[in-house]
């Protein structure tokens, strides 16, 4: 097994201690293998989110549409959502 240092702020040194003081993990270390292991399902699941999203763009077929109206509607979406500014 691999060992590691880190740094950080008092602050968050002080937050880890606290997770571990009340129960949530045995030690320091099980808390952040815990946080790693959290990180590599998110990132896996955003993976296979995205290639569940082409695929299904690639069953779509070919639109009929021209691409400024497809970006016009992306853009339209984007905004709704919150993701795009108006002056985009």
């Amino acid at each position: 097994m691999s060992r590691l240092t880190i740094s950080m702020p008092d602050q968050m040194n002080e937050w880890v201690e606290a997770q571990v003081s009340e129960g949530r993990y045995g030690n320091v270390s099980e808390y952040f293998r815990d946080l790693v292991r959290r990180d590599q399902e998110q990132r896996e699941g955003a993976i296979n989110a995205l290639r569940d999203m082409l695929a299904q763009a690639e069953a779509s077929g070919v639109s009929e549409r021209a691409m400024p109206d497809i970006l016009e509607a992306a853009r339209r979406e984007a905004r709704l959502k919150g993701l795009l500014r108006d002056e985009n």
